[in-house]
C-alpha cells in the first residue's frame, strides 16, 4: 500500500487534540445528579447508556478514514528495476506515392507500416520516433517511450500529405536533429525507402557525413523489387491513384554508399520474410545497457475509504436520532 499524497495523513495528528477538546466540552454539558445513597441508581444503566459513552468513536473513526482518503492510498500491484539494453532509434519512412507499389501485398507501405509497428513492440526499453518524408519530411512523432502512441503514428501514415518526390537527404537530417538533442549513448537512424533521392535542398551523403560527425549510424533498407510492377501513376482529384505497370530499377548502390558513410549498414528486401529478417538483425544493433525502473499497475484504494466513511456516518446518525437521541426539557 502506498499513497499518492502521504501529506494530507499530518491531519491525523490533530485527532487526539480534537478528541480532548470535544470531552471537554462535553462535561460542561453534562447535569450533575446528586443522590443519597449509590444504591438507588443500581439496575439504572442500560446498553442505551453504554452506547452513548462510545458513539462518538465512530464519528472520530470517520474523519481518519477521510482523511485517509484524502491522502489518495494505491495498491502497488508489482514494481521492478530492469536493467535492460536501450537505444534511441528514429524511423525515418518514405511515403512517396511510389510506396503504394504492389509488388508487396498489398502495398510496400502497409507492409513496411505493419512490420514497423511489430518493431516498435518488441523494443520495450528504447525511445522511438518518426519522421515521414517523401518530396519534404517532417516529424511525425519525436523520440517517446510510449509505443501505443508511436504505434497509432504509424498505422495513420498515408501517402500524398507532402509533394510528390524522395528527400532522403531531408528526412535523414530531420531525425539527426532530434537524436542529437538526445543523452542516450546509443543512437541509430532506421531508413525505409523505396527509391532514389530527387528532391530536398540537402543531398543524402551530406545528411550521411553529418550522421558521420555526430556517431549516429544510418541503416537503410531498400524495399522493393526490380522488373515489372503494378504502381500508382496518376493521382486523381479526390486523393485517389491510377495503376499501371511499369519498369522499375532500384539503385542499391547508391543506399550502400549513404549507410557505409553514416557508419550504418544497407539491407535489401525483396520480400515481406526479407523484410522481417532485417528487422530481426537491426533489434540487436547499437544497443546501451540502462537501469529502468517499471511500475506496472497501481490500484486506487480512496473509493473504499470513503465508502466506510459514509457507512460509518449513517450508522452513528442513525443511532444518535434514533434509539441513543436525548431528549431536553
Amino acid at each position: 500500500m502506498t499513497f499518492a499524497q502521504p501529506y494530507w495523513l499530518l491531519l491525523l495528528l490533530l485527532l487526539p487534540w480534537l478528541m480532548f477538546q470535544y470531552r471537554m466540552a462535553a462535561r460542561k454539558r453534562h447535569v450533575t445528579l446528586q443522590v443519597s445513597r449509590l444504591q438507588a441508581m443500581r439496575g439504572v444503566k442500560t446498553w442505551v447508556v453504554y452506547a452513548r459513552n462510545w458513539i462518538q468513536y465512530i464519528r472520530w473513526v470517520v474523519i481518519a478514514l477521510v482523511v485517509v482518503a484524502m491522502a489518495r492510498p494505491q495498491l502497488l500491484w508489482h514494481e521492478d528495476e530492469v536493467v535492460a539494453e536501450s537505444v534511441d532509434i528514429m524511423l525515418v519512412m518514405d511515403v512517396s506515392p511510389s510506396m503504394l507499389s504492389k509488388d508487396f501485398r498489398p502495398d510496400r507501405l502497409t507492409v513496411a507500416k505493419e512490420m514497423a509497428v511489430s518493431f516498435v513492440n518488441r523494443r520495450p526499453y528504447d525511445q522511438l520516433g518518426l519522421v515521414l518524408f517523401s518530396g519534404g519530411a517532417f516529424t511525425q512523432c519525436p523520440l517517446t517511450s510510449d509505443r501505443r502512441i508511436l504505434q497509432a503514428f504509424i498505422n495513420n501514415i498515408q501517402v500524398g500529405r507532402l509533394p510528390d518526390g524522395t528527400a532522403i537527404g531531408m528526412g535523414i537530417a530531420t531525425a539527426l536533429r532530434h537524436l542529437d538533442k538526445s543523452k542516450s549513448k546509443g543512437k541509430m537512424v532506421l531508413l525505409i525507402t523505396d527509391g532514389e533521392h530527387n528532391a530536398g535542398d540537402l543531398g543524402p551523403l551530406t545528411a550521411a557525413a553529418a550522421a558521420k560527425a555526430l556517431g549516429i549510424p544510418v541503416y537503410a533498407i531498400g524495399l522493393g523489387s526490380d522488373g515489372l510492377v503494378l504502381s500508382p501513376t496518376q493521382q486523381g482529384p479526390l486523393g485517389t491513384y491510377s495503376f499501371a505497370t511499369r519498369e522499375m530499377k532500384f539503385d542499391t548502390k547508391f543506399l550502400e554508399q549513404l549507410s557505409e558513410l553514416s557508419g550504418g549498414k544497407f539491407y535489401r528486401a525483396k520480400t515481406t520474410a526479407d523484410l522481417a529478417d532485417i528487422y530481426d538483425e537491426v533489434e540487436n544493433l547499437e544497443k546501451t545497457k540502462v537501469v529502468k525502473k517499471s511500475v506496472k499497475r497501481t490500484s486506487e484504494m480512496f473509493f473504499w475509504f470513503l465508502n466506510a466513511a459514509f457507512c460509518l456516518l449513517l450508522l452513528e446518525l442513525s443511532l444518535r436520532w434514533g434509539p441513543l437521541r436525548v431528549i431536553t426539557v
